[in-house]
């Protein structure tokens, strides 16, 4: 009998991409399925960055680039964040990497082991807390709460960090909730953190292009006196509509850079180049279809919270960001979120994901994406109603 090392047994997965397979087997069989799962938008990428990537392979880009990314696009980062945010970012900070989990996997990487402790949001991506037992290391899950409209709470951050604590995961906007954290709480977490200098920080910043009502996405590299411990993630496939280009890019302290480095040429090599070109494109050219995008999401958004709060048994807190709702369903009955969230599928044709496949802290919870269109939202929606009503009178 063949046996693994141990390690392998703690990864956990995604279970968005297993509803969506389950899913696209029930379409198979001929049903009419709605995907409200997975978090891609459902735009296409626009046409100036298809044809900048099409152009470099044209041009014979097609070949090995340097592992960290090509000088152009880490310059093009560094512009476009001092573009939005006013802050001064070294390009040869700036990482390029194939997605935005090849940060989380090397920002994990680094600080887990068996003894240390790491901090992530809970509800959060799953792929925090799976990757963190992967290393040994010990989650420690913030709790991500309703009342505090899914934003982190400082103060409840801060009393979890231990002498082993190594690492703390941020996510604003979030996924699943779509919470957005106010600046004043980071300045209250970030002014704690200076009586914790052991402890680095990575900011998943992925949805910073999608805030509503208002609010403003408030970056953790505006804080000097932690960028000698921040790690951020961030890169195009929400924005750009790119998630399947695979390409993310992450902002490194000095002192560990050259250890991502290292990591990068062991394990992916380097980003495709032509994708790299397209990248530039994206943050160079025109950003009125990121306009338009989060536009639409804004409408879809309207939408989704008016219809989930008219659902029996459901209400659901408006979100301030990314393109997710995170209702609480717990007035519904049912058991658990997830037999609810399989039986919507299954029954009602409907995808959604089960609080609890992100987190301890998402019973009672579920997400949908309403990166589809309006019209199937509102069917969905109907859907739901009708599948609620109905298991109500049984």
């Amino acid at each position: 009998m063949l046996t693994t090392v141990a390690a392998f047994d703690r990864i956990g997965e995604e279970n968005a991409f297993a509803v969506l397979a389950r899913a696209t087997v029930l379409a198979g069989q001929g049903k009419d399925i709605i995907n409200l799962g997975i978090g891609q938008p459902d735009f296409r990428t626009p046409e100036h960055i298809v044809e900048a990537a099409v152009k470099a392979l044209q041009d014979g880009q097609h070949g090995y680039t340097p592992s960290v990314g090509i000088l152009p696009l880490r310059e093009a980062v560094a512009r476009d964040l001092n573009r939005r945010y006013g802050v001064e970012v070294d390009p040869g900070l700036v990482m390029i990497v194939p997605g935005g989990k090849v940060t989380m996997y090397a920002a994990i990487r680094l600080f887990g082991e068996p003894g240390a402790e790491i901090l992530y949001p809970d509800p959060g991506f799953p792929i925090y807390r799976s990757m963190i037992e992967h290393t040994g290391a010990t989650p420690v899950a913030v709790p991500i709460r309703e009342e505090n409209g899914f934003a982190f709470s400082a103060e409840e951050t801060l009393a979890l960090i231990t002498p082993a604590t190594r690492l703390l995961i941020i996510n604003s906007p979030a996924n699943p909730t779509g919470g957005v954290t106010p600046k004043a709480e980071i300045d209250k977490l970030v002014k704690g953190l200076a009586a914790h200098p052991h402890v680095a920080i990575m900011s998943d910043e992925i949805y910073d292009h999608f805030v509503f009502d208002g609010e403003q996405h408030q970056t953790l590299l505006a804080y000097p006196e932690i960028r000698d411990r921040l790690i951020l993630l961030n890169g195009w496939s929400k924005t750009y509509a790119m998630t399947g280009w695979r390409l993310g890019y992450s902002i490194w302290p000095q002192a560990l850079y050259d250890q991502v480095r290292k990591l990068s040429v062991n394990a992916w090599s380097c980003v495709n180049a032509a994708t790299q070109y397209a990248g530039i494109a994206a943050l160079e050219g025109p950003q009125q279809p990121v306009a338009d995008m989060v536009s639409e999401f804004n409408a879809r958004r309207r939408i989704v919270v008016d219809g989930l709060n008219a659902l029996p048994g459901v209400s659901c807190a408006t979100p301030k960001g990314a393109f997710y709702a995170f209702p609480n369903v717990s007035g519904t009955g049912w058991r658990s979120a997830k037999a609810l969230a399989s039986a919507l599928l299954e029954e009602a044709g409907v995808a959604v994901i089960g609080g609890p496949d992100f987190g301890i802290h998402g019973e009672g919870y579920i997400r949908l994406s309403y990166a589809n269109s309006a019209d199937n939202i509102r069917i969905a929606l109907d859907r739901m109603g009708a599948f609620l009503a109905r298991r109500d009178a049984a």
